[in-house]
């Protein structure tokens, strides 16, 4: 496989999620703060809470638009530029994508129109549940996606099969009740509840700097600050899962991501900050603190946390059993009745993935060489500057985001929403947990590199047989595509926060009654008989 179409292929891929991601999470807490919005609505019947819920809805509706039309693109891009990871592992990671296109096609589809085009034609609780149903549906469908990337960090559930060379699923309950896609599930809807949470706190803060909607805002600003402060303490603790999730089960990613070269005495120090040194296979310049790693990753004072080197040790003992799981299974292509190379196959199956990475170095890994093993072997070993950096922006934003929505708690609890310096702040980080999201995302997907799913299949060998031209035309169709969209929805947005949550009310108060005379223009006086 030509290298250069892998780099294209991740990169175009890389593209399309991360500009989805902008979408998805504002999607998936702007439905929640709905549903808190119109229960509100619905306990106390004031009509300005029912104004609250359908401002913040419409641009829901922008958003939720966008976020499906990039969705599709994404899933398309697996049978295309990923033909042969499609064939290897579809039994498996289709269903869930399956699952979801249902839900969100049916469940989503569904009730969102009834959401916008039912105001006036369901009662009260009979619109807030159609709102809960699309907040569901938004969320059971991020599940799905979720138990299919979690798949890929953790294959549980599935094995290879040497008669149709291809993984399949030997348990499907162990797919969906994956730790690895529980922990990343909570995680990233929390992650999302904060951006939509900072996304209607800055709004709120734009119409108070401006004077504009007071009540309206300041309501906002209270739903969005509680809902808000609960999300952020969520991200953390969940965060925290995730991170013990990765100890079992990606202790590569856990190491790459903490710059542990060596393995430490436990419980092992947490490196606040430093400068990895990959030459020197170090780093430098580390400020640890005590025990903290280890408490985190093990729960336990004796737990251990394994560095990079080790790793790569255990690494090369496993390629080399992969070796010995390949030959057996050319073996056993060519002769399927042969008993001896199938036990020898199954011995060494789980490691006939890291047999494959060899491919990258020589066609047969039968003929491969110890320094070829060597550099297998280190080739599982993720980018540490950009892991070990991305996370810890990412914690810092997250704590950043708990100060933030604590004060806009305390506030709003004070009655004192217009406290002018908190709301130029409230403005200026709108961007902030944005950035966090497309960082955690770039965590995770980084950290599991060169595998495009954990031990099984090599990212190099998961690509369609495309060119790099034929890459290039997509990647600049798709960018310009995508730019054009965001133009516009930004546009949207805008141009809804400015006419403001009373536009309709007001359109309707300037339509004249039926049959009464139309206003004549301005300095026409009455004709005189």
């Amino acid at each position: 496989m030509d290298l250069a179409v892998v780099d294209l292929s991740r990169l175009q891929f890389a593209l399309t999620a991360l500009y989805h991601f902008l979408f998805v999470p504002l999607t998936l807490g702007l439905s929640f703060l709905l549903v808190i919005m119109e229960s509100i609505y619905v306990m106390t019947r004031r009509p300005i809470w029912r104004t609250i819920t359908r401002f913040w809805a419409t641009l829901f509706g922008i958003n939720f638009v966008l976020g499906v039309a990039t969705g599709i693109t994404m899933e398309f891009q697996f049978g295309m530029n990923w033909a042969y990871y499609s064939q290897y592992v579809g039994d498996i990671f289709g269903a869930p994508l399956a699952i979801e296109g249902l839900m969100a096609f049916f469940l989503e589809a569904t009730f969102v129109g009834l959401m916008f085009f039912g105001w006036d034609k369901l009662s009260r609780v009979g619109h807030l549940f159609v709102t809960f149903m699309v907040a569901l549906g938004t969320n059971l469908s991020a599940l799905w996606i979720l138990i299919a990337n979690g798949w890929m960090q953790n294959p549980v559930g599935a094995a290879f099969n040497p008669d149709t060379m291809r993984m399949e699923v030997t348990d499907f309950m162990a797919v969906i009740f994956n730790p690895v896609a529980q922990a990343k599930f909570v995680h990233t809807v929390s992650a999302g509840y904060v951006i939509a949470s900072a996304f209607v706190l800055g709004v709120s803060a734009f119409y108070l700097l401006r004077g504009r909607h007071r009540a309206f805002a300041k309501r906002s600003m209270t739903v969005a600050a509680a809902f808000g402060l609960a999300s952020a303490l969520s991200v953390v603790v969940l965060g925290d899962e995730s991170g013990y999730a990765l100890t079992d089960n990606q202790k590569m990613k856990l190491a790459a991501i903490e710059a542990m070269w060596r393995t430490e005495e436990t419980p092992a120090a947490l490196t606040a900050i430093g400068f990895p040194n990959l030459e020197a296979r170090r780093t430098d310049y580390a400020v640890q603190i005590p025990w903290v790693l280890g408490l985190i990753s093990t729960r336990s004072l004796d737990g251990q946390v394994e560095g990079i080197l080790e790793l790569v040790a255990v690494a090369e003992d496993r390629i080399e059993s992969g070796v010995i799981a390949y030959d057996a299974l050319e073996k056993v292509k060519a002769d399927p009745v042969d008993a001896v190379n199938r036990g020898t196959f199954e011995a060494h199956r789980r490691d006939l993935g890291y047999g494959l990475l060899l491919k990258q170095y020589v066609a047969d890994p039968r003929l491969a060489t110890p320094e070829q093993i060597r550099l297998a072997a280190w080739s599982t070993v993720p980018n540490v500057p950009v892991m070990f950096w991305t996370f810890r922006i990412m914690a810092g934003v997250g704590f950043l985001m708990i100060a933030l929505f604590a004060t806009a708690f305390i506030l709003s609890t004070l009655r004192k929403h217009e406290t002018r310096w908190f709301l130029w702040v409230a403005l200026l980080v709108m961007p902030l947990p944005w950035i966090a999201a497309e960082l955690g995302w770039i965590v995770a997907e980084v950290g599991r590199q060169p595998w495009s799913v954990e031990g099984v299949l090599p990212t190099f060998l998961g690509a369609s047989s495309l060119t790099a031209p034929q890459l290039w035309a997509t990647i600049i169709g798709f960018t310009a595509l995508y730019g054009a969209l965001a133009v516009i929805e930004v546009g949207l947005i805008l141009k809804t926060i400015k006419r403001g949550p009373f536009a309709e009310q007001q359109e309707f108060a300037d339509r004249p009654a039926p049959g009464a005379p139309k206003p004549r223009p301005t300095g026409v006086q009455p004709a005189v008989a």
